[in-house]
């Protein structure tokens, strides 16, 4: 059991932020600075005004991944505002330059328009070469992803949505080939209809699940339901199709996978209903749908969002390497083909240890983001 994590620790670690720049030129002479600035850097500029595509060549653009929020749907704690949000996304950009070696910058923006949100960063193109949209609510998180890849030629994800759903999918197929199950045949139940639970529901009904029935905060997402926006009622056209309506009650009896990605809570005897050798991914933080010992009560697999369980999900196997791919192949959109191959790429890690109880590899293990680059870039190409 490791030691707790002490509120003074916490704090004291975040002192000053948690980034830094650091040189990759020396400036300790007079030379040194003449080359790095004025007067050497003007032939620099001089190149690349007359041959734009050398800024790749010459600045760190094609290798920096910009991090942008708004901070309207912050980990657990909602809409806490730009400022709040700063040190998470202070920490995303960590995890870039830590797993995948890529540099990356924060950008919180004071403002929850979506044309303001896109007009800025169409203003910024210059400066990056790729967009990691962050923690922005739903259902306008779809809204201004889809506008800024329209807008942009690089690559750009919402970890929320696609993060989510690539480590899941590994996660799902470890799963299944742990219990010699037919993935395609599984009966899976999402409960969340925000930004990772419509993420989560496209990957897997593009993977061949058919039978996937969504959850929201009033029931089962589907045709009959007059309350829905416009991403809801096109994921009603798409799933449940066998037509359930109701609540978690009616779609997790005989389920066979049950998928949480909201802050709601499901009984005990939900999960009991479900089908012999039942997956459960209770990835709500920090507290789970269901409590992970009560699920493996019922279920034959049982992951969380937690690193003090078996099976964390954690989008830090997947957002590294898939960037890095991306840029790696200057690939200018990433696309559901890349997405898919990066849970392969996480699975393989696993592959040849796979049990009830490691159904992914670590977050921590260093030959995922390696493995996730070269399958997306592979992809891409």
């Amino acid at each position: 059991m490791s030691t707790p994590i002490t509120d003074e620790e916490i704090f004291l670690s975040h002192i000053g932020g948690k980034l830094s720049v650091e040189l990759q030129a020396p400036l300790e002479t007079q030379r040194d600075l003449s080359i790095a600035y004025t007067p050497g850097v003007a032939q620099v500029s001089r190149a690349i005004a007359a041959q734009p595509e050398l800024v790749d060549k010459y600045t760190w653009t094609n290798r920096l991944v910009v991090v942008v929020s708004d901070g309207t749907a912050v980990l657990g704690l909602g809409d806490i505002g730009p400022r709040a949000s700063l040190p998470v996304m202070e920490g995303k950009s960590a995890l870039f330059r830590s797993f995948a070696g890529l540099n990356s910058i924060p950008i919180v923006l004071d403002t929850t328009d979506p044309d303001e949100i896109v007009e800025t960063l169409i203003r910024l193109r210059p400066t990056f070469g790729a967009v990691n949209l962050e923690d922005i609510s739903a259902p306008r998180c779809f809204e201004i992803e889809r506008r800024v890849i329209e807008a942009l030629d690089c690559p750009v994800m919402h970890d929320d949505q696609h993060g989510t759903a690539i480590v899941v999918l590994a996660a799902l197929k470890g799963a299944a080939r742990v219990l010699e199950r037919d993935l395609s045949g599984l009966k899976v139940v999402i409960s969340g209809a925000g930004a990772a639970g419509i993420a989560c529901a496209n990957i897997l009904l593009a993977c061949g699940i058919s039978d996937v029935v969504v959850l929201d905060s009033k029931g089962i997402v589907s045709t009959d339901r007059t309350d829905l926006n416009e991403f809801k009622a096109d994921m009603a056209e798409r799933s449940n199709p066998r037509g359930l309506t109701g609540g978690a009650a009616e779609a997790l009896n005989g389920a066979d996978a049950f998928l949480g990605v909201s802050a709601g809570t499901i009984p005990e005897e939900y999960i009991a209903s479900m089908n012999d050798d039942a997956i459960v991914f209770a990835m709500s933080n920090p507290d789970p749908e269901i409590h992970p010992e009560v699920a493996a009560k019922y279920a034959a697999v049982v992951a969380t969002g937690r690193s003090d369980f078996p099976n964390q999900i954690n989008n830090v196997l997947a957002f590294p390497g898939v960037f890095a791919g991306a840029l790696d192949a200057g690939a200018r959109r990433i696309t559901e083909n890349m997405k898919i191959a990066a849970a392969e790429a996480i699975l393989s890690v696993a592959a040849d240890k796979l049990s009830r109880d490691y159904i992914v590899p670590s977050p921590l293990d260093d030959r995922v983001a390696p493995a996730v680059a070269a399958a997306v870039a592979a992809a891409a190409r």
